[in-house]
């Protein structure tokens, strides 16, 4: 049998109740899953970097990150749609700026781990 595996069936039911009623809702969980998933990805950690520093354009993002155009637009729409960035526009310019810098604080702790 393996060492890993309890040997015996003796559950704890006042331990059980007790971290049962401190975990969060299925959705919870479903959200930050997707949110860390959404974080996975290298070129959005690096737009969202570089939206830390400055507000910029998806022409200014290009010549930064070295990627087209058209990859830094496909990735600002996923974080914009997940409320990460946010845009506004003036004359014929968008520019992208983060929605709430909480989300760097996140990626500076995955940093600070390694």
């Amino acid at each position: 049998m393996a060492k890993d595996i309890c040997e015996i069936k003796s559950l704890r039911e006042d331990v059980i109740e007790e971290v049962y009623k401190e975990m969060l809702d299925n959705e919870a969980y479903e959200n930050t899953a997707n949110l860390f998933k959404l974080l996975g990805d290298y070129n959005r950690l690096r737009i969202i970097n570089a939206l830390k520093i400055n507000e910029l354009c998806v022409c200014e993002l290009s010549i930064l990150l070295d990627m087209s155009q058209s990859s830094i637009s496909h990735q600002l729409r996923i974080l914009r749609d997940h409320n990460i960035v946010k845009s506004r526009k003036e004359n014929k310019k968008v520019f992208y700026s983060l929605n709430n810098s909480n989300i760097f604080k996140l990626i500076q702790k995955g940093i600070e781990l390694e």
